[in-house]
């Protein structure tokens, strides 16, 4: 039996789990010495032959259907070896997921916001190809790329070569570049480009910007993060995750390109969403406050609340309050995520958000578990419809 049966549910946020090295070898080979070198500063996925032993265990795997949402990481299923992906969607019972990096999150990052234009676009290259090739196995994966900001001209090139070699949305930093707004026009050929396609732009947690340290020294006893270690996250530093993401959201939408690209789509992948009612009412706000002296939102069409509704979906984490969210904001903004195989998913997330949702109708139960995601992804959904090539 699978994990889901009873219903049709799209997963908005899952990771494979590369090895060192995974998007160098795909990356340019001109570019791959200059890739090692600089990423070397970064933390890798731990042990990964050991897990992948581990994988090629049939002792182990013959408990593959009980433990599909116990095994976490790289001992998940799927998580490292690709042929075993389609058999954690049949184990799990979603019918597509969007498949995102985890190795690559923090440099992908790193590299483009430090204004590194040369390293950003060697490294987005190789993790674009990689993810593709990952997901090419199953029609239900759907490959999320990146598209590094930090140069104007290598965005919208990147984005174009993204786009052909097939991504299913298109990922890009919820902080601002070094040189330039998020909003700066010159991005326009890049959202162009992705409303033409219908891919939709995403943002995903994933080496932001951390909180001040400072705020630590607190003269008391260190607290642990979550996974019990000081490199993740901790109830105060969770709280900073937000910050990028909210000023992103309304600096897009307050230059107007939401406006200037109705059928864009945005969504902001394990960000939370607690954050959002409050972000779209400020914004209605300062529309009304600042409207007088800003031709930019006296041109605007639409209240910027109203923009979240029509053009922006956000996935709550499983602790939030997702039917609060839903009152809050609007049936059609939160969708469902596993973040599988990641130990933030937890081990029953249906349940869980399930519960959540307890008073909503089934139109809204519907909206969240399925319908929100086919709305992101738009004609890409379609995928998941046809064949998958022999």
């Amino acid at each position: 039996m699978a994990y889901v049966e009873d219903r049709l549910v799209y997963d908005a946020d899952s990771h494979i789990h590369e090895p060192p090295g995974y998007a160098e070898d795909y990356a340019d080979p001109s570019a791959r010495e200059l890739l090692h070198e600089k990423l070397a500063r970064f933390k890798r996925v731990e042990k990964p032959d050991e897990a992948i032993a581990k994988q090629r265990d049939p002792e182990f795997r013959a408990k593959d259907a009980d433990e599909v949402l116990l095994r976490k990481n790289s001992l998940a299923i799927g998580a490292v070896l690709r042929e075993d992906r389609p058999h954690a969607l049949d184990l799990l019972g979603f019918a597509a997921q969007l498949v995102f990096t985890t190795s690559y999150l923090a440099p992908l990052r790193a590299f483009d916001i430090e204004g590194d234009v040369e390293t950003a676009a060697a490294l987005s290259r190789g993790h674009n190809r990689g993810m593709v090739d990952f997901c090419s196995i199953d029609r239900r994966l759907l490959p999320v790329c990146h598209v590094p900001f930090a140069d104007i001209e290598v965005a919208a090139k990147v984005a174009r070569e993204a786009i052909d070699i097939g991504a299913a949305a298109l990922m890009i930093s919820s902080e601002c570049p070094k040189n330039q707004s998020p909003s700066h026009i010159g991005f326009d050929a890049v959202w162009a480009q992705a409303q033409e396609a219908g891919v939709p732009i995403v943002f995903h947690v994933g080496g932001e910007q951390p909180m001040n340290p400072v705020y630590k020294n607190n003269g008391l006893p260190p607290v642990p993060d979550f996974h019990g270690g000081d490199t993740n996250f901790t109830s105060v530093s969770y709280m900073a995750i937000s910050y990028a993401p909210m000023q992103t959201l309304a600096t897009l939408i307050v230059d107007g390109v939401l406006d200037r690209f109705p059928s864009l789509k945005l969504g902001f992948i394990e960000l939370g969403a607690a954050w959002l009612p409050g972000l779209m009412r400020s914004m209605d706000s300062a529309a009304e406050a600042f409207r007088r002296n800003e031709d930019r939102l006296q041109n605007l069409s639409l209240l910027p609340s109203e923009f979240v509704r029509r053009q922006v979906r956000v996935t709550p984490y499983p602790h939030e309050p997702a039917g609060w969210v839903v009152d809050n904001s609007a049936p059609e903004v939160p969708m469902f995520s596993s973040d599988y195989p990641h130990v933030e998913g937890g081990r029953n997330p249906v349940k869980r958000f399930d519960a959540s949702l307890e008073g909503c109708d089934d139109a809204t139960r519907e909206a969240f578990f399925s319908g929100n995601f086919a709305d992101l992804l738009g004609p890409t959904i379609d995928r998941v419809k046809q064949p998958t090539p022999a």
